[in-house]
């Protein structure tokens, strides 16, 4: 039970703290669709399994251990960040809103979005192995273990859900929408941060 609740506590803390996660629900919910931001948000839990997976099998300890290793998955996840990040800073002012819709995005490009943004995501890797090293004792079964990687998953499932119904929900979104390449920009110059802040991460 002692081990539950610390894998719970630390999991919501670190689900609910700011980042790239984050940014990419809230601008594909925002100015995409509702559908869009879930499916982002169900592709980020899809990334997480791939983090618990390695980390169960002990990859994950090898990651940790392995400087180079490490570091290519660093360079890879803020080349990702900063790739997206200036797509969206390269968005044009609208000159006709009323026929001027954002392109929509696929459902499967929604979900791959959402996975590779936290598959890439060499925070996540730190989180996940950390709390299966230092929190699960050796002697925990594997099924608990693997309980405990399907939790952490739902967990940022349904709060990246709720975070999607939230900036898809109201006559806000509809006025925000008016200003959408301001906030596409926005959301981009977030994701091109993180991403140089990982690749600064990287070469120190």
């Amino acid at each position: 039970m002692t081990e539950w609740i610390a894998v719970i506590t630390i999991t919501l803390l670190a689900v609910i703290s700011p980042g790239p996660d984050f940014a990419m629900v809230s601008r594909n919910s925002l100015l995409l669709s509702r559908r869009s931001g879930v499916l982002t948000a169900l592709g980020i839990g899809l990334g997480v399994l791939v983090h618990v997976s390695y980390t169960l099998l002990g990859v994950g300890l090898l990651i940790q251990q392995s400087a180079w290793l490490f570091t290519t998955i660093k360079l890879l996840g803020a080349l990702y960040l900063i790739h997206l990040g200036l797509k969206m800073l390269r968005t044009q002012k609208p000159g006709d809103f009323a026929h001027s819709a954002l392109v929509p995005v696929s459902d499967l490009e929604a979900l791959r979005t959402g996975f590779l943004t936290n598959a890439l995501n060499p925070k996540t890797t730190v989180f996940i192995v950390s709390l299966f090293i230092q929190v699960v004792r050796p002697d925990t079964s594997l099924g608990m273990q693997v309980s405990y990687g399907l939790f952490i998953a739902v967990a940022h499932i349904a709060w990246f859900a709720i975070v999607a119904m939230c900036f898809s929900a109201g006559a806000v979104r509809e006025r925000l929408l008016a200003v959408r390449h301001w906030i596409d920009r926005a959301f981009g110059g977030l994701l091109v941060f993180f991403g140089v802040l990982l690749g600064i991460a990287s070469s120190t």
